[in-house]
């Protein structure tokens, strides 16, 4: 149940709580449920025990379908396998991969105290002496992460390790095909550009695949937690730092879609996370302008598919959404893109 003794959309209570008295029994009963992060993507909640201490609880969004798209099994796998390393996650407690408990699977984690930094309110919050040392833990945690060795974790059999560019590349080039809604030439010019500039791929990493610091529990300037491990897989570090620095936004400059963290001021420059990274990594950044462009194209070719669906009224929330902030965005993230290329 929730604060107001409401049980949120999601959570079978009876049998959850049956669950959990034979899966996690330290929870003490009995239990309340309340939902922190919706949307469409993997539903969270938080859950209340009665000795006052909490878990997490993480199920697919509701109405769910495509069972890859929205692996608990795979999420819960690669916290465990994480969680054996120096990069700081929640500690995986358990695995529901019955759907007649609750409808779909679902995982519990521990749960961690600390601030999520969405968007520049909730950054302007940390204290001034606090955002430098919370930007170069950032840089180095990533730098953590890209040196463990999947097989070293339980984790080598998460994704095919190489060539990650060119399947990216080829995917999200089917998908722009398959859902754009106007001709938009600047993205099959910088796509052709992506392909013909294709670094080689140097090793073979862990990939978070939306590492920024709206997906991390942050606490004293430093990372208590990194969440949203669902778009991880294995393939080219470098794909994490040129999505990192996208996000890495400063006060004067626009910020792709909502309002990024770092936009509050006071983090440390661009240039420095890098720096911290090179230093921490040992990896040659040479060519990040390249996968800050991959960045930015992949995600203009990602929002085109959600604005071609609230143009077709599958969207929930279709009638109250701007669809021409939609179009922009992805007018701005597609010239972004062309302008680290030097396209045009």
């Amino acid at each position: 149940m929730s604060a107001d003794g409401e049980v949120p959309t999601g959570i079978d209570a009876a049998a959850v709580g049956e669950w959990f008295a034979a899966r996690v029994p330290r929870a003490a009963q009995p239990l309340r449920f309340e939902l922190i992060a919706g949307g469409h993507s993997n539903l969270t909640y938080r859950v209340h025990c009665a000795d006052g201490s909490s878990v997490v609880l993480r199920r697919p969004p509701l109405g769910h379908v495509l069972a890859t798209a929205h692996d608990m099994g795979r999420e819960h796998k690669i916290i465990s396998g994480v969680g054996q390393t120096g990069v700081p996650v929640p500690r995986a407690i358990a695995l529901c991969a019955d759907e007649t408990v609750n409808e779909a699977p679902f995982y519990v984690m521990s749960y961690e105290e600390g601030a999520v930094l969405h968007s520049a309110d909730e950054s302007a919050l940390v204290p001034d002496a606090q955002r430098v040392p919370l930007s170069r833990r950032v840089a180095e945690v990533l730098a953590e992460l890209h040196a463990v060795e999947p097989d070293d974790v339980g984790l080598g059999d998460l994704g095919r390790r190489e060539d990650y560019l060119g399947r990216q590349l080829r995917r999200w080039k089917r998908q722009w095909e398959q859902s754009k809604t106007r001709e938009l030439p600047i993205m099959d010019e910088v796509a052709a550009e992506l392909e013909a500039r294709k670094p080689a791929q140097v090793g073979s990493s862990i990939v978070h695949g939306d590492y920024r610091l709206g997906n991390m529990i942050s606490g004293a300037g430093d990372i208590v937690a990194v969440l949203d491990w669902e778009l991880c897989t294995l393939g080219d570090a470098m794909a994490d730092v040129g999505y990192l620095m996208n996000n890495w936004v400063t006060p004067d400059e626009p910020s792709t879609g909502t309002s990024a963290p770092t936009q509050a001021g006071g983090f440390a420059s661009r240039s420095q996370m890098l720096d911290w990274y090179a230093d921490a990594s040992g990896r040659d950044l040479s060519q990040v302008d390249y996968y800050r462009a991959f960045s930015y194209w992949r995600l203009a070719a990602i929002s085109e598919g959600v604005l071609n669906r609230y143009l077709r009224g599958v969207m929930a929330d279709a009638e109250e959404t701007d669809t021409d902030q939609f179009r922009e965005n992805v007018d701005f993230l597609s010239a972004s893109a062309a302008e680290r290329l030097a396209v045009r």
